[in-house]
């Protein structure tokens, strides 16, 4: 307080100049909509359960259904593109999504979903051709051993989203799809060795994950950086795959490292703008080559080696 007929202390002594009404600008006001922040008068003001809001404010919550749909949704994208990785991300919800579904179908008596997505040789040969489950089998995994997808989930959150960041999203999903791809072809390509791999179905992104690892391994030694520890940390784990009983597909690893590799190599030998072009043509024909190798069992079977 100030003595005599001074101002109660908090109080202005007059008016500033934003305290009037936006839509009456003659009319003195402290009272700010609780949406968007403007000085209203008490004409102007309407109550609500958050407390006074303008009458622009007012409508458009009064908005209809679709349009305030529209607008939820045009919030979602761009909070989604604000995202550090979003490509990343999406990787792991979907695997997430998809394994929840082959938690559920495994836990009521059935193996459907797991079935419908897996990858064995066997599907890339006329009478069983199911070309898609080179795509599909790397978003799958073991429904009953939870460390499976964990391990690849934490994995792809540690390396994935640096990678994204390096290299953009289009390249990281591009490089990701054809490292996934590389583990299937590299599971098939085995059967040539072992018929016995054509009915042996495969399951998770491991393949895909370890194409990350070897992109990543050749981007940091692009980038003069040490890689020991990053190449130690390849190496065994490739090593567990090697493991007797260890029921893990070390020939999906290694497609992956390979094809990874391969892109990572074509995406920093390209990088630039001037070479945007050169990148556009070696990756569709990196693409093109994943896709020719995938159909070698049209021309010879792995099967036809060992008829007498």
């Amino acid at each position: 307080m100030t003595n005599g007929s001074g101002p109660v202390y908090g109080e202005r002594v007059e008016p500033g100049p934003d305290d009037v009404c936006y839509r009456h600008p003659g009319v003195r006001s402290f009272a700010l909509c609780q949406r968007c922040g403007r000085t209203i008068c008490g004409d102007c003001q309407v109550v609500s359960a958050v407390g006074v809001l303008c009458p622009e404010c007012t409508k458009e919550m009064r908005a209809p259904a679709g349009q305030r749909a529209a607008r939820s949704t045009r919030v979602a994208g761009r909070r989604i593109a604000a995202l550090d990785a979003p490509v990343t991300y999406g990787i792991m919800l979907l695997c997430a999504v998809v394994f929840v579904a082959q938690w559920l179908s495994a836990t009521f008596g059935g193996n459907g979903v797991t079935a419908a997505l897996w990858y064995a040789p066997l599907y890339s040969m006329p009478g069983a051709f199911e070309p898609w489950r080179l795509l599909t089998a790397m978003f799958t995994h073991s429904p009953t051993f939870f460390l499976h997808i964990l391990f690849n989930l934490y994995a792809l959150w540690l390396f994935g989203r640096n990678l994204e960041q390096a290299i953009g999203r289009a390249a990281f999903a591009v490089l990701f799809l054809f490292a996934g791809v590389g583990g299937s072809l590299g599971v098939m390509m085995w059967a040539y060795v072992d018929p016995q791999a054509l009915v042996a179905p495969t399951v998770g992104a491991s393949g895909a994950i370890f194409g990350v690892l070897a992109a990543t391994l050749v981007a940091m030694r692009a980038a003069r950086a040490n890689i020991t520890s990053l190449a130690v940390l390849i190496a065994i784990n490739f090593a567990i795959g090697l493991i007797p009983g260890a029921a893990i597909s070390w020939q999906a690893h290694l497609g992956g490292l390979i094809v990874g590799a391969a892109t990572m190599w074509l995406l920093l030998a390209t990088r630039g703008p001037r070479l945007r072009r050169r990148r556009v043509a070696g990756l569709v024909g990196l693409g093109a080559l994943l896709v020719l190798i995938s159909g070698a069992y049209f021309v010879v079977a792995p099967a036809a080696q060992f008829v007498g």
